[in-house]
């Protein structure tokens, strides 16, 4: 059933006034029957990329999402909209899963979820050759790239869809991808003939702090107690038994927080998962096994108390704080032998060489970002290819600057050696020959003669490696990671060399600094007027209570910004409220005299 125009949608169905960014270009990209990769940061509106098209075209929208555990979450928030959707996995009843195919059949139904794994089975590619098909979305479709963060081997077998289907248009979208990974997105899904939507990745409203591992237990207590009491987080482990003992250490000093891992009997994880979506106050204590799919709005730090293993998964799960807009803190403790751990655990993994020199190289990328002297989201940026030259003001570097060096000479030693040597070895070799050795290596490949073998001596290696993180990180130099990571120098670095510009480094200690040295408190967004604090709380309590009475998370009633309106704008009508962000013509028929009442009777009591 087509629903009307795109913007008619947004404003009667979803309650937003305007499309953002790009959405509008690719929600009509998508309608004419066009193939489209996008890439729009976590919080950005990528949902609605796809959802809108299915619900304009004729047919079914196929949703393809590797989230069983949050699909039902999905479809419930969907049909409070009014949107009738459904999914199929293998945590369904068989009357449910029966009862969504005879809708697909019958044409009863906007949008289905499915997991890959049932997509690519006989029986469900043989039901779709039988209906009518809107679309396909495939979503998190880092998944089917050996470049990206989170390969899934099922991913891969999705290019099924264009030579079945070559008629229906197929829509791929992820929040994080660095430039290898979105070639190979578009290569394996064969986007190629479709267009690429590149939203920017900045999250303007993260703080994002990276700091010394010395106490890290005391002083995240510290952290949450002073700036994020009484709200939601997560909090990222190494290992299982980390997040145990942190979730038990946590839930002792009065916090209430939840461990989730993949050791876990799957109904204690999906109860803590059930609770984390429908609490207000709950954290997250968890390995990476718990977030991709998580759309609750108002997580207000996430926090690392381990370092993840690259920029894509450190961006992707910092990614889950503050999806509403409102300010939130990234929080990462940072150590030398954290780095170890993982080099142990890419070493000892069953991939091939190349992957291993893949992750290696992504790793030292995120220990680039730990070092750097310069803007955090900058240097995030300029990874994924968004050029962004001015400091954001809003990262840990940028409030409290760490110590640095005049790091010119050094720099330009290093960039003339990787030139010297041909732009093509990694930094072992490139700090050996800086330090004279006259190893095997060396000598084979002749780099003794170079001009700069043995110009280093003044730094050991640790400092040469440290040195070299940071001109990576700055974009003077590059990891070429898809020919076995060697250095090679970018025209800003041919620019340093060329106009002898002076460049500050980060002075090497061998240490970071602590939270306390680094953190500077967040604006806490709140209301002005303390009667607008009563009656934003009087409405968060009407919001759980319903959200109880429906067993739905609060959020998919009306997110908190939704509420910040209403106390700010106080509607009187059903007519005022229809104007507000976030209330569609369903959830306005179903929910707004019971708002419209609570502020009305806030409004008699304190006047």
């Amino acid at each position: 059933m087509m629903h009307g125009a795109p913007l008619d949608i947004l404003r009667n169905i979803y309650g937003y006034p305007e499309f953002r960014g790009q959405q509008r270009a690719v929600i009509e990209h998508v309608i004419a029957g066009n193939n489209a990769f996008v890439l729009m940061p976590t919080g950005g509106g990528k949902s609605l990329c796809y959802q809108i098209p299915a619900l304009c075209r004729e047919g079914v929208g196929i949703v393809i999402s590797p989230l069983i555990a949050l699909m039902q979450d999905q479809v419930e928030a969907l049909k409070l909209l009014g949107i009738r959707a459904g999914a199929i996995n293998s945590a369904m009843p068989p009357n449910v899963i029966s009862g969504v195919i005879a809708a697909m059949r019958n044409g009863a139904i906007d949008l289905v979820y499915v997991a890959p794994e049932r997509l690519l089975t006989p029986d469900f590619l043989s039901l779709l050759s039988e209906i009518r098909i809107a679309l396909f979305a495939i979503d998190e479709a880092h998944c089917v790239s050996q470049w990206g963060h989170d390969f899934r081997p099922h991913y891969t077998q999705l290019v099924a869809l264009a030579e079945r289907f070559p008629g229906v248009p197929r829509i791929a979208l992820t929040a994080t991808a660095d430039t290898p990974t979105r070639t190979d997105i578009v290569e394996r899904l064969r986007l190629a003939d479709g267009r690429t939507f590149i939203a920017g990745f900045d999250r303007p409203n993260i703080r994002y702090h990276i700091v010394e591992k010395k106490n890290a237990k005391q002083e995240l207590l510290e952290f949450i107690r002073k700036f994020h009491a009484g709200e939601c987080g997560i909090v990222y482990c190494l290992s299982r038994a980390k997040v145990e003992e942190m979730a038990a250490w946590l839930r002792e000093q009065g916090m209430n927080a939840l461990p989730y891992h993949a050791g876990m009997e799957s109904a204690d994880r999906a109860r803590h998962q059930d609770a984390f979506l429908k609490g207000e106050s709950v954290i997250m204590v968890a390995t990476i096994a718990f977030g991709m799919g998580i759309d609750k709005p108002d997580v207000r730090f996430v926090a690392h108390l381990h370092i993840p293993k690259n920029i894509e998964a450190y961006y992707q799960e910092t990614g889950r704080a503050g999806r509403d807009g409102l300010p939130a803190d990234a929080m990462m403790f940072y150590s030398a032998g954290d780095a170890a751990t993982l080099r142990g655990f890419i070493e000892q993994s069953d991939a091939q060489d190349s992957q291993k020199r893949i992750e290696h190289h992504k790793l030292n990328a995120l220990l680039g970002l730990c070092e750097a002297s310069c803007c955090r989201r900058r240097i995030m940026l300029e990874y994924f290819g968004d050029a962004e030259s001015n400091p954001c003001g809003n990262c840990d570097i940028c409030l409290t600057p760490p110590e640095t060096f005049d790091g010119t000479v050094a720099a330009q030693k290093a960039i003339s050696c990787v030139y010297r040597t041909g732009q093509r070895f990694g930094v072992g070799q490139l700090v050996d020959v800086l330090h004279g050795k006259e190893t095997e290596r060396v000598l084979r490949f002749g780099h003794n003669h170079a001009s700069t073998f043995g110009i280093g001596k003044e730094f050991g290696k640790p400092q040469w490696q440290s040195i070299y993180r940071q001109l990576v990180a700055q974009g003077l130099l590059k990891v070429d990671v898809a020919q076995h990571g060697g250095i090679s120098i970018t025209e800003h670095g041919l620019r340093f060399l060329k106009e002898k510009e002076t460049l500050r480094l980060r002075k090497y200690t061998g240490k970071e600094r602590t939270a306390r040295e680094a953190r500077t408190a967040t604006p806490p967004a709140m209301l002005e007027q303390e009667a607008d604090q009563q009656l934003f709380a009087a409405l968060k309590m009407l919001r759980r209570e319903l959200a109880t009475q429906e067993n739905l998370p609060p959020y998919v009633i009306f997110h908190d910004k939704t509420l910040r309106e209403l106390v700010l704008r106080k509607p009187f009508s059903l007519d005022e409220m229809s104007g507000i962000s976030g209330i569609g013509q369903a959830k306005l028929a179903r929910y707004g005299e019971v708002f419209l009442k609570a502020i009305a009777e806030h409004q008699a009591a304190t006047s």
